[in-house]
């Protein structure tokens, strides 16, 4: 039994889910109780949706712990974690509840567990509102990898918004502790790819209307670099109808970023295309090191680090700031924002750093 009970709330800053993924994480990782309350007041429906409880009841099961009041709906919930073991585990939004979210609550904690762990993730895979999991694969992972983190996430299915049914599944390696990170130079950008994409019963006519549009935009502000965006047709690996686009633009420093949109009812195909070619040149434009999603993600593990780790950055997005309250006040990691100075910084260009607190694995 935990001797700490720590209090979250969870209508501050940006008021979602995250505040709860990150707090019910840092809970499990440190052994000690939170109740968080307030849960989503924000949101047009608040309180948990079953992705969030899909997300807790998979922690729960990870660490032998117990958790009570939580039910869709609820807007509290207490977790008291056990020790966290490794093994084999499933978590099933039975919606298209995202499992790169479910990926957010659950890849720290196996990081610290007894021994290695094989997460099966079922849900959608390529939603709104979430990473897709192309991000997840080709710019969270080998970003997070430099934390020393080791992971494999094999894409069994994917699944789109309303069904959802993909499923991915992530074997994940303990870490004795947790490298720090030093992202501060930027470098040239060297590559732009991606892959526009539909699946089920829409027209293949809408992948290439997507690229061409999206090469379009970016050839504007960029034209010395071949810009390689597939177009493809999901037949075997995917579940249900969509269409959508990711482009990646990766520098001569192994930074890597990206730009990303699904596609909607009624939404013209080019206009798809240019939303993620737009997002991307937003991201290269503050010559920061990561995205702005990436920004937030990697917020839990600077603070679980073993040292000081520096991030160049972009604006700083409100996620950003509420995993920065949320690791601030769970535990003694300590973070300081500053504006870069350096000649290749504008007006919009930050360093994050943090001196992180060296949580390590006792079982290791």
């Amino acid at each position: 039994m935990a001797a700490t009970t720590f209090e979250m709330d969870g209508s501050v800053m940006e008021g979602g889910g995250q505040i709860l993924r990150l707090s019910a994480a840092l809970s499990c990782i440190q052994g000690a109780s939170i109740k968080i309350n307030k849960i989503r007041a924000g949101r047009s429906t608040p309180g948990l949706r079953p992705q969030h409880l899909s997300g807790l009841e998979l922690v729960r099961d990870m660490c032998n712990g117990n958790l009570e009041g939580a039910t869709v709906g609820s807007s509290e919930i207490t977790l008291t974690p056990g020790k966290i073991k490794g093994g084999n585990h499933v978590a099933d939004t039975r919606t298209a509840g995202s499992v790169g979210l479910l990926m957010q609550i659950s890849l720290p904690c196996s990081l610290f567990a007894q021994g290695p762990s094989e997460l099966c993730l079922k849900g959608g895979t390529n939603a709104e509102m979430a990473p897709q999991i192309d991000y997840t694969l080709k710019v969270f992972k080998p970003i997070v990898e430099r934390f020393g983190v080791q992971f494999d996430c094999d894409l069994k299915m994917r699944g789109y918004y309303p069904k959802g049914g993909g499923e991915v599944v992530l074997k994940v390696n303990p870490v004795k502790e947790l490298s720090p990170i030093n992202m501060t130079e930027r470098g040239n950008i060297t590559k732009i790819y991606g892959r526009a994409f539909v699946a089920g019963v829409l027209p293949f006519k809408l992948a290439k209307d997507m690229s061409t549009a999206a090469v379009r935009t970016i050839r504007k502000e960029i034209k010395d670099l071949y810009i390689n965006i597939q177009s493809l047709q999901e037949k075997e690996k995917a579940c249900g109808n969509g269409n959508g686009i990711i482009i990646i633009a990766e520098s001569s420093t192994g930074c890597i970023f990206a730009g990303s949109s699904l596609g909607k009812k009624g939404v013209y195909a080019d206009k798809v295309g240019i939303e993620a070619a737009e997002m991307l040149l937003r991201n290269i434009r503050h010559n920061g090191c990561v995205d702005e999603f990436l920004q937030d993600q990697l917020i839990i593990f600077m603070a679980l680090a073993n040292g000081i780790s520096r991030m160049r950055t972009g604006p700083i997005t409100l996620h950003t700031q509420t995993a920065i309250h949320v690791a601030e006040q769970l535990t003694n990691a300590k973070f300081v924002i500053r504006k870069a100075e350096d000649e290749h910084a504008n007006n919009d260009t930050y360093i994050i750093e943090c001196q992180g607190v060296g949580a390590t694995n006792p079982s290791l």
